[in-house]
């Protein structure tokens, strides 16, 4: 009788806590939530960011705080070893994710020590130029850069963006060879185009786009998927004869490796409500980016797939950051 009411007593106790677990992760957040970004305040992924912690809070009823990481290795190591419990979120992104394993040779971190949890944005990138450049389409330049080879020169955001490697891509995928000149940043670049000091640039839509409505540049093509709605009549360097042509910057939500399923699955199902919220797709679209409700598994597949294409691209164009 004794082993028998011993017995009951355990079982009894085991139910329970199960039960208390289980309600726990129901109950999540029941406490403030950090997202980490590993940017500084103002760049693309942060605005995003932001608007993100904002519908977040309020769906939640708990506040979703942001934490800007000026450097990018050292926030996204700030991610992997928070506790997996789902109370620190961070933004992985095409840099962080996708390009940063191939690109140093010693990268505290991998995809592989994160649950991939949802994608949120995709940053459309296109190649724009001077307006006294001669050629309007992607065709005519690639045709003008195979009759004089290194003749254009061809600006990016700096060594290993997403800018940097969709060029050498399109230079790649083409067959051409141009000269690309590297500056510390969008703006700096920007400011060449604008001023004649280069003619052609890799630059996001979102930079881009004010530009391009002024009258000041003029643009060449898409380097995403498929053309945007902010400029539906650019065609895209698939559309030129390039099939599965894809260059773009995104952002998604990772959390620690370990992180229980039930939690990785109640963020992505509230992250996806609001990305299929047409006033907060208007506010990512009015930014200049994508909204990307892609769920867990879809988005595990696609970060797995770009790490192997920007690894092959920088295999070929020889690029070490470190």
């Amino acid at each position: 009788m004794r082993i028998k009411n011993l017995l009951s007593v355990v079982v009894a106790i085991a139910a329970s806590a199960t039960s208390l677990h289980l309600h726990a992760q129901d109950a999540y957040p029941n406490k403030p939530v950090k997202l980490i970004v590993p940017f500084p305040p103002g760049q693309a992924t942060d605005i995003v960011g932001r608007l993100l912690a904002d519908g977040l809070t309020k769906e939640w009823g708990q506040p979703v705080i942001v934490d800007n990481r000026g450097n990018t290795i050292v926030g996204m190591l700030a991610g992997k070893t928070a506790p997996a419990d789902g109370y620190t979120i961070t933004f992985g992104t095409s840099g962080t994710l996708g390009v940063n394993p191939s690109l140093y040779s010693k990268l505290p971190y991998g995809p592989k020590d994160f649950e991939m949890v949802n994608g949120v944005f995709i940053v459309p990138l296109m190649i724009v130029a001077h307006p006294s450049l001669p050629y309007n389409t992607a065709a005519e330049l690639i045709a003008a850069a195979k009759k004089e080879p290194n003749k254009l020169n061809i600006g990016y955001a700096g060594t290993g963006t997403s800018q940097h490697l969709t060029g050498e891509l399109f230079k790649s995928s083409a067959n051409v060879e141009m000269t690309g000149v590297n500056y510390k940043g969008s703006g700096p670049a920007m400011t060449d185009l604008l001023g004649g000091q280069i003619p052609l640039l890799v630059d996001s839509l979102a930079s881009a786009l004010p530009h391009i409505k002024a009258g000041k540049i003029k643009a060449i093509a898409m380097t995403s998927a498929q053309r945007v709605p902010q400029l539906p009549n650019v065609p895209t360097v698939a559309e030129a004869g390039f099939p599965g042509f894809d260059g773009s910057g995104w952002g998604g939500l990772v959390v620690p490796a370990g992180t229980p399923p039930a939690v990785v699955a109640k963020i992505s199902a509230d992250v996806q409500k609001l990305l299929r919220d047409p006033e907060f797709q208007e506010k990512i679209i009015a930014r200049g980016a994508i909204p990307d409700p892609r769920g867990a598994k879809d988005w595990t597949a696609f970060v797995d797939a770009e790490v192997i294409k920007w690894g092959d691209v920088i295999k070929k164009a020889n690029l070490k950051a470190d």
